[in-house]
């Protein structure tokens, strides 16, 4: 007799959640005769942070899954971004989770995002038999994996699931390990945010319905929270942000802070809209920007480097500019951080709001755009940021660089990021060769050990 089947999903965000569903109802899953829905509050203080079944509008996913479970519940006191199991632990964690959320002796399927990090990390090592789904609900899945992974994780990996926030780009994540990438399709994930949209009456209706049509929406994100930005200068920017919607004509304004931003940070803003003379709405509500792209059809959406700019242009046809990436491509520390890929997408192809022509006439670019501009910088970059995990895009970064470099591109790389490469840039071309020269390499890391030994 077969045992039965049971997909566990894993979703640390409402966006992630409606990922999910999506995938779901577009059939990408497998069948299974159990599906649980597992939510980690990954937060920094996860119990001051509602987590994603207390959202408004979670109702509208829950009917998908046989049962909702917590895994801060599950693992507390411990943190799910901190916490992993010891390696003599995980037969009787395994046991112990079987026992926790009656799984009996089912096979047992994974889906989960950000694979290389906890709580993903930990859950596949916990389940070492499950195979695994990994879906990427943002813009980091056209950027390098940000570990290695191992063995024992990729060969059990089936495929990831992305969606199609830029049309004609293809994700980099998790490809040097062969695994192909297959879109959620948009049809299925705005239905699903329209559902959002219809359930997010609770207490949070009287604010959503005060959120005036046709006006400009402003996109936080707590940068200085990622140490990226200080608090001065996050709120200086969302100051350029509201300064940039009202020259460009906007009388009425909406703020959306992140969920967890000081609520004082707005108060600048309010002072700032009465001397523009300007109507400024600040939404508390912790609903997804996309439920106001359903509600009140933003005239125009700003932000920096935010996933919902790129859902308000693919999904809904509404502007967006943005403002700010600049400053973090020189700030972003250091040149491997995840954030860089984001930053560069949105940078290179959205509009800055501080040209108001480019943000009046611009359009999303076509498919052949992306493959030609959009694609081999991408490519280079993902090079830059992972060189030992995609050897094979060496010569292409090269040739990219050698043509490509100048006073545009120079803001997606580092100097001393292309010189520890032996890139062009920094390395006159005929001596590329030399990282690659197997005799040279032994020489300079003998050097090296000589080197440590006298300061021993």
């Amino acid at each position: 007799m077969a045992r039965a089947r049971t997909q566990i999903h894993v979703a640390s965000t409402l966006y992630g959640a409606a990922t999910i569903a999506a995938a779901l109802d577009a059939g990408l899953f497998g069948p299974a005769d159990r599906r649980l829905l597992l939510i980690s509050n990954n937060s920094a203080v996860p119990e001051t942070t509602p987590a994603v079944d207390e959202a408004p509008g979670f109702g509208a996913l829950r009917g998908r899954f046989d049962r909702v479970l917590s895994w801060n519940e599950t693992i507390a006191p411990m943190h799910p971004s901190d916490w992993a199991p010891r390696p003599e632990d995980v037969p009787m964690w395994e046991r112990y989770l079987r026992m926790l959320w009656d799984l009996g002796d089912d096979d047992v399927e994974l889906v989960v995002e950000s694979i290389q990090v906890k709580p993903a990390a930990a859950l596949v090592r916990l389940f070492p038999a499950a195979p695994i789904e990994v879906y990427a609900d943002g813009l980091m899945s056209y950027g390098p994996t940000r570990d290695k992974l191992e063995p024992l994780v990729t060969t059990r990996i089936n495929q990831l699931l992305h969606l199609d926030l830029v049309t004609g780009l293809r994700p980099l994540l998790l490809t040097e390990y062969g695994i192909e990438p297959r879109i959620v399709p948009a049809a299925e994930f705005t239905k699903v945010l329209a559902e959002l949209a219809d359930a997010s009456d609770g207490p949070d209706a009287a604010e959503l319905s005060a959120v005036p049509e046709d006006a400009a929406l402003l996109l936080g994100q707590y940068l200085s929270a990622l140490g990226i930005l200080t608090a001065a200068e996050e709120e200086e920017l969302h100051l350029r942000m509201l300064r940039g919607a009202a020259a460009l004509g906007h009388r009425r304004i909406v703020f959306k802070p992140h969920p967890i931003a000081p609520a004082h940070w707005s108060e600048p803003l309010e002072r700032e809209a009465a001397s523009l003379g300007v109507e400024l709405t600040v939404l508390d509500s912790p609903v997804l920007a996309e439920v106001l792209y359903q509600r009140a059809r933003p005239a125009l959406v700003v932000g920096c480097y935010s996933t919902a700019l790129l859902t308000a242009s693919a999904f809904y046809g509404i502007p967006v500019a943005r403002t700010g990436t600049e400053m973090l491509l020189e700030r972003l520390s250091p040149y491997q951080n995840s954030n860089r890929v984001p930053v560069t997408i949105v940078d290179s192809l959205l509009p800055d709001l501080d040209d108001a022509e480019a943000v009046r006439t611009w359009s999303p670019p076509a498919p052949e755009r992306i493959a030609g501009d959009l694609t081999p910088l991408l490519r280079a970059v993902g090079f830059c940021m992972r060189a030992e995990l995609y050897p094979e895009l060496r010569e292409e970064t090269v040739a990219y660089l050698s043509k490509e470099l100048n006073a545009r591109t120079w803001r997606y790389f580092k100097r001393r990021r292309l010189a520890s490469l032996a890139l062009p840039g920094v390395v006159p071309a005929q001596l590329a060769f030399l990282p690659r020269n197997p005799l040279l390499r032994r020489v300079a890391r003998r050097a090296r050990a000589l080197k440590k030994a006298a300061i021993g």
